[in-house]
């Protein structure tokens, strides 16, 4: 499969196997609940949904997803990136697309989320260099790529870990920089490592995320924001949409609107207290984005997340605002 698939109808079901049984059965013991349930690993979490979702916008933060059941289709820029049974997806930097997912209580989405440690694929990234890695490709924000057999065991080794309390402790943290390294030597893996490096414009504008989202409740400015990364406005604005997809002060917005509705629905915060606490000025400006972007007022969008769809905690390692 291409790094972008046009789309397409729901990919039947693979065939199963005992590693696949096996998987399944693990998935379902350690994520009884709709939504995203935590695990004994900090940076890994199950997802589960029992219905199809339409489209929807989310904000990933750097990481890789890989689903076990059901299918996922990003829509980012003039691409639609496939992550299902056949395919990961692996993130490079914060990135706000159009998700739409395929499930049903019959036949639930089950994935696993993984949280980057950039520590952790940094000391491996090394690695891989002084090994005679593949050459570097040009960085991408966004990956799909193939499952293969290593990656599926890998898959179940973590998760046979993730089920007892012991093995989750010693074995875990290397079973998840296994993962890694199936990821960064994978099919796109050395695309994925150029991102991560960080260099030349791609790492300017990496630098530039990371300022937005420590610090998106203050007041924000293109100018700023394209002197503080050393590039003219033109070329930091052109940089800036060819990464995450708009231009910059929209993905400001989009970073305002996310964090926002995570306070209203972890800590509970009203509309207004939750529209003051992101950077807004004003609650009618904050009410009429906010239902742009998610088809429903704040009260609105809140209560449906609430009901019936677990959102623990973020990771306490975050340094990015995500959708989840």
């Amino acid at each position: 499969m291409n790094r972008s698939t046009p789309k397409a109808s729901t990919p039947p079901a693979r065939a199963r196997s005992p590693e696949r049984d096996r998987t399944l059965r693990l998935l379902h013991q350690l994520a009884p609940l709709e939504g995203y349930n935590l695990t004994r690993l900090a940076g890994v979490r199950i997802l589960r949904s029992d219905r199809p979702l339409a489209r929807t916008p989310v904000l990933y933060d750097p990481g890789i997803v890989v689903v076990c059941q059901g299918s996922k289709r990003g829509f980012f820029r003039d691409q639609v990136y496939l992550y299902d049974e056949e395919h990961y997806l692996a993130v490079s930097v914060p990135v706000p697309f159009v998700m739409e997912t395929d499930a049903s209580p019959q036949r639930p989405l089950l994935a696993i989320y993984m949280h980057l440690d950039f520590r952790v694929a940094s000391e491996l990234m090394v690695q891989i260099d002084q090994l005679g890695g593949a050459a570097a490709e040009a960085p991408r924000s966004m990956m799909s790529s193939p499952m293969d057999a290593p990656m599926r065991m890998s898959v179940l080794r973590l998760l046979e870990a993730l089920a007892d309390p012991l093995e989750a402790a010693v074995l875990g943290p290397a079973l998840v920089r296994e993962l890694y390294l199936r990821v960064l030597t994978g099919p796109q893996g050395s695309a994925m490592r150029a991102a991560l490096t960080m260099r030349g414009q791609f790492g300017k504008i990496g630098l530039a995320l990371r300022r937005i989202h420590a610090a998106y409740a203050q007041p924000l400015d293109l100018r700023q924001l394209a002197g503080e990364a050393g590039m003219s406005v033109p070329a930091f604005h052109s940089h800036f949409k060819a990464i995450t997809g708009m231009p910059p002060m929209q993905y400001v917005k989009s970073v305002r609107l996310h964090q926002a509705r995570l306070l209203m629905v972890r800590e509970g915060a009203t509309a207004s207290a939750a529209a003051f606490a992101v950077g807004y000025q004003s609650a009618s400006q904050f009410n009429r984005e906010f239902r742009r972007l998610f088809g429903l007022p704040p009260a609105g969008e809140a209560r449906r997340l609430r009901q019936g769809f677990a959102l623990p905690p973020a990771h306490a390692g975050a340094e990015f605002v995500s959708s989840h």
